[in-house]
């Protein structure tokens, strides 16, 4: 397996100094020369290469540019530029954007531009492993590897394991809209992150002027690629508050084996847990009276340490027993297990607004095939679906929920569709869709459009949450073996040399699909599928740039040299004296030629 942003940073030889960060953050360590990481060639490009990968970077700022107006500078004046605004940066305004809320409010985004984003996500390479070291290991959200269901496992074992059955509801007021920015820079100081020039850009970063607003005097504008990470560092001080209440507490002195024993003889200490994704978190507590102290304490903590307000309207204690809690989408509350009064188990679901949003959606998309009945719209309702059920599937009565939903949606698909559409039993459908509909009886009838089955929102079985394992970690090797395995077919010494070979009249964009494509084809020739030699690595452009082509990842080929003069020859006792010395087979005539007409040579006949 492998993922996209550790494979990146072996492209550019940055893992080993990511670790290194990692490891000295571990020991408490300050650092002061940051800025010299976060300018370094290898870490400009792999910024470069990692906001190439994101979807937003198609999205333009205020200054109308995307990634596709960069990507055909070169890498020495790309590194120029990024060194150049870093010795006197200064943040171009950030573009507002409103992004429509269930409850019919708007949540806003600010869009910073494309090169704020670069040098944003420079800045975020060099921090995220300082930062990860010192974070709270049940903080889920926005960090490597941790997600909303580990958030939700973590909850519902607290409740199954722990007999957490008492919950604190605290509700941040605009949280991302009101960060305190002193607060946020004496956190990041106490993290030891004590680079003054890296201090000062953020500051910068944070008093962005926000497009038709002004200069913002709070707040982490949503949006921005560093955002997350400072909200994280926000609200870190708060998790360790709360875990050294009770869960990471240790005593000064005496015994310290069987920790629980020990608090409730000899502290004043109350249990209690704290589950947190982003701004949304849980305190699970043993009784009311535990859970009423911790609230009012976090109520005290958060309004005069960090500087925030909670609402009152939305925020309290709920006996799970009695009550349910709502939580990333979910509805949670306390039960009997297997109906008896032996034994209690948390019982979770979709959440009422949940429910709502996901009908309101799959509806507009049933509108959208009404109107515009073709393969893509019809694709689109169905990853809708896979997607809605792959996220609620670790709810215990995920059948149930969606079913009622899909009641709803299958009175408008035959409203709607009835003339365009047909039925199949589910026996009869392709057994490419089948993986997707988990549960469906043979004889369940099923809508079929343009020969694409629409797949029923309740084909969806659950599958329990499973925690978070705490020894997966980006920034060791052994946690890397649990989620990633390193580029073993390729030497690094290779790598290193393909990553440091420039070509001054090529882009950047080029050079970093070269290195993609090189990986891709395990470092062998597209032709003769040999393992190639560092001076016979040569990358080909499919259509050439004259005549069209572009620097994609899809227009480049690795090819042996002697094959590349092949493919660009004309001469045809040059080119029967090339092709005799590498022996081609009929195979590799056939792709050979099919190069040679996309560059508008005739084909080889032997």
């Amino acid at each position: 397996m492998k993922v996209n942003k550790l494979r990146h940073n072996e492209y550019y030889d940055m893992q080993e100094e990511f670790d290194n960060l990692y490891s000295l953050s571990q020991k408490g360590n300050n650092f002061y020369k940051l800025m010299e990481i976060i300018t370094s060639e290898q870490n400009i490009r792999l910024a470069y290469r990692n906001i190439k990968t994101n979807k937003g970077s198609k999205t333009p700022g205020t200054d109308n540019l995307t990634i596709d107006d960069i990507n055909n500078i070169s890498i020495n004046k790309m590194i120029k530029i990024i060194r150049r605004k870093f010795e006197n940066y200064k943040p171009k305004s950030v573009r507002r954007v409103f992004i429509p809320k269930p409850n019919g409010d708007k949540r806003p985004l600010g869009i910073p531009t494309i090169w704020d984003r670069i040098i944003q996500q420079c800045i975020l390479q060099v921090l995220e492993p300082i930062c990860e070291a010192k974070f709270h290991k049940h903080n889920y959200g926005f960090r490597p590897n941790r997600n909303c269901h580990h958030a939700v496992s973590r909850v519902v074992s607290l409740i199954n394991i722990g007999e957490y059955n008492y919950c604190v509801d605290i509700d941040i007021k605009g949280f991302f809209d009101n960060v305190n920015h002193s607060k946020l820079i004496k956190q990041m100081w106490s993290l030891g992150i004590r680079d003054k020039r890296l201090i000062c850009i953020i500051k910068k970063i944070l008093k962005s002027e926000i497009e038709g607003e002004g200069v913002p005097t709070k707040g982490t504008p949503q949006g921005g690629i560093i955002s997350p990470l400072l909200a994280n560092i926000v609200l870190n001080e708060l998790d360790w508050w709360v875990s050294n209440q009770w869960e990471t507490y240790t005593p000064h002195k005496g015994n310290t084996k069987g920790f629980s024993q020990y608090a409730r003889k000899y502290t004043n200490l109350k249990a209690g847990y704290i589950v947190r994704y982003a701004d949304d978190f849980k305190i699970m507590c043993k009784s009311y009276g535990h859970a009423q102290r911790y609230f009012y304490a976090v109520k005290d903590f958060i309004e005069t340490r960090l500087k925030l307000q909670i609402s009152e309207e939305k925020s309290g204690i709920v006996n799970l027993k009695k009550n349910s809690t709502n939580y990333l989408g979910f509805k949670i509350k306390v039960v009997d297990k297997n109906g008896t009064k032996f034994g209690k188990v948390a019982k979770t679901e979709i959440c009422t607004k949940s429910i709502k949003k996901i009908r309101i959606n799959l509806k507009d998309k049933i509108k959208n095939i009404q109107i515009n009945q073709n393969k893509d719209t019809i694709l689109n309702y169905n990853i809708s679906v896979i997607g809605i059920q792959n996220y609620y599937k670790i709810a215990t009565n995920v059948y149930n929920n969606l079913d009622d939903v899909n009641y709803i949606l299958e009175k408008s698909i035959k409203n709607r569709l009835k003339n365009n559409s047909t039925i199949k039993r589910f026996r009869e459908i392709d057994k490419s869709y089948k993986r997707f509909m988990k549960g469906i009886k043979d004889y369940r009838k099923i809508n079929v459009i343009l020969d694409i089955p629409l797949i029923p929102l309740c084909a969806v079985k659950h599958y329990s949450p499973m925690n978070f394992n705490q020894n997966i970690c980006n920034y060791t090797k052994n946690g890397r073996l649990l989620v990633h395995d390193n580029l073993q077919a390729i030497p690094k010494i290779i790598l290193l040399q393909i990553m440091n070979t420039k070509f001054y009249n090529r882009s950047i964009e080029y050079h970093d699909n070269r290195i993609s494509r090189y990986i891709a084809q395990y470092g062998k020739c597209y032709i003769t599928k040999k393992v190639l030699n560092i001076d016979d690595i040569h990358c080909h452009h499919i259509i050439p740039l004259s005549r069209g082509g572009n620097d994609k990842y899809y227009n480049l080929v690795i090819i042996d040299k002697e094959i590349h003069k092949l493919i660009h020859l004309s001469n045809i006792e040059k080119v029967s004296s090339i092709i005799n010395s590498l022996n081609l087979n009929k195979e590799q005539i056939e792709k050979l030629n099919n190069l040679r007409k996309k560059v508008g040579n005739k084909p080889i006949t032997i």
